[in-house]
């Protein structure tokens, strides 16, 4: 299981990629569960700044949930059990507190366009493909959650096309919808790209990054009435917000350290 996601450290930015090429990375019921370990692990790292999420080989970011694991879906329990759990991984990969940038080249369907709908930033290439095709299929749904996020990304009436007509949209149309930041013009200059986002992220200030991402979390899910007085005295009141008044003033760069 250990080998189906992989993790590298590159300085302040982790790298995890969907390692099953074989089967287009499509995911088994264990990767959620391991993803959300993941994600306790990355917000344990205050030093981590960033994360790169891709899919292992050229055919696919994440193709969906592996088909043969819906084998043993037999009971209404089961139905609601597997939905909770990759509900669940989903919610936690939405919380984590740094940018989670999604790197697709390929299929990123299903499942896997579901993970890269809770990321913060994704880019893709030309030949990368997106959607739902379950009415032509598995004949399944998708849950209420989900079903919100792609509406958040892309619009009802984008959904609705996805859905009804079980066809991919291509990387410019997810382009054109809002759900990508960028379209790479070929397909070798994905992952330096990512890298580069992710570097750049890296080296801003932490604090700004991450207030701004749970203040979109809370809009998301409580409206534009959510509380904000946390995050305001985190950032005013930081060792941080001082160093930033001081190099301006220098006429510096900053040194951030995210407290």
């Amino acid at each position: 299981m250990n080998d189906e996601i992989l993790t590298e450290r590159r300085g302040r930015v982790l790298w995890i990629t969907f390692n099953r090429p074989q089967a287009r990375n499509a995911l088994k019921f264990t990767m959620y569960e391991r993803l959300g370990t993941l994600c306790d692990e990355i917000d344990a790292d205050t030093d981590l700044r960033a994360v790169v999420l891709t899919g292992a080989g050229e055919r696919a970011f994440v193709s969906g949930t592996d088909i043969s694991e819906f084998d043993a879906l037999e009971t209404p329990e089961d139905a609601l059990n597997y939905e909770r759990t990759m509900g669940s991984a989903l919610d936690r990969l939405e919380a984590v507190k740094i940018p989670l940038i999604a790197a697709v080249r390929g299929a990123c369907t299903g499942a896997g366009m579901a993970i890269a709908s809770v990321c913060d930033l994704r880019i893709a290439t030309p030949i990368s493909r997106f959607g739902f095709p379950i009415a032509r299929t598995l004949g399944n749904c998708l849950s209420v959650a989900n079903y919100a996020r792609l509406v958040d990304t892309v619009g009802t009436t984008a959904v609705k096309e996805m859905v009804y007509l079980a066809t991919l949209i291509d990387a410019h149309r997810a382009y054109e919808l809002g759900f990508l930041n960028e379209v790479l013009p070929q397909e070798d200059g994905l992952l330096a790209r990512a890298a580069e986002i992710a570097e750049t992220i890296a080296g801003n200030a932490p604090l700004t990054i991450k207030a701004t991402k749970e203040a979109l979390r809370r809009i998301a899910r409580e409206g534009r009435g959510a509380d904000d007085r946390d995050l305001i005295v985190a950032c005013y009141t930081s060792a941080d917000f001082r160093e930033g008044m001081t190099a301006f003033f220098e006429k510096r760069r900053a040194n951030w350290t995210g407290r």
